[in-house]
C-alpha cells in the first residue's frame, strides 16, 4: 500500500506542531489538501526509501516552514519512514535575526544544525549592485546545503518553493 491510500481524515490527531494553529474548516482543509498532495507527490516519484535521512533546507521563509510542517506531520502519521533534520544556512546577511530559526525548532523539538558561511560578502562583492543576487546566491546556498547533507549522511536536500519562485527571480 502507498502512502497515498491511507487515510488523513483524523480531524483531532495531527503533528503538534499543529496545535494552537486555527481550528476552522478553511484551515484544515487547506492543511489536508497540502498533506494530501505531498503525499501524492512522494508516490508519483517514488521518493521514499525507508531509513534514509533527509536534509530539509529552511530559509525563514514560509515555504520552508510549511514544507517542514507537512513532512513532520507525515512523518508523526507514520506515512514518511525517514528522518528528517533541519538546516538553516546562515550566510551573513546584515540585519538577519539570528535567533528566530534555533529557538524556534529547539521549542517545537526538531533536530536542527545552523551553518554559518558567510556568502552574503561574496555575492555583493561579485555582483553589481543593480542586479539581482538570486543565482549566485542560491548556487552557493545548495553548494552549501549538499556539503551538509554529505556531513550529516543524508540521501536526500529538500527545499520548499512555491511555483511563483522562478517568476520572481527574473522580474
Amino acid at each position: 500500500m502507498t502512502i497515498h491510500d491511507q487515510d488523513l481524515t483524523d480531524a483531532a490527531g495531527c503533528h503538534p506542531m499543529f496545535l494552537g494553529v486555527p481550528s476552522n474548516v478553511e484551515f484544515n482543509k487547506l492543511r489536508k489538501r497540502l498533506l494530501r498532495n505531498t503525499r501524492q507527490a512522494i508516490d508519483d516519484f517514488a521518493m521514499i526509501k525507508p531509513g534514509e535521512r533527509w536534509l530539509i533546507g529552511l530559509s525563514g521563509g514560509k515555504d520552508s516552514y510549511g514544507l517542514l510542517a507537512l513532512l513532520l506531520d507525515l512523518k508523526w502519521r507514520g506515512l514518511l519512514p525517514v528522518d528528517l533534520l533541519a538546516c538553516n544556512l546562515d550566510q551573513g546577511q546584515p540585519n538577519f535575526p539570528k535567533h528566530i530559526l534555533p529557538d524556534y525548532l529547539k521549542a517545537n523539538g526538531i533536530e536542527h544544525r545552523i551553518e554559518y558561511k558567510d556568502t552574503y560578502s561574496i555575492v555583493t562583492d561579485k555582483i553589481q549592485e543593480n542586479q539581482t543576487y538570486c543565482s549566485l546566491c542560491s548556487r552557493l546556498r545548495r553548494g552549501h546545503l549538499y556539503r551538509v547533507a554529505r556531513e550529516e549522511g543524508c540521501s536526500a536536500l529538500v527545499l520548499g518553493h512555491h511555483r511563483e519562485d522562478i517568476l520572481e527571480t527574473f522580474s
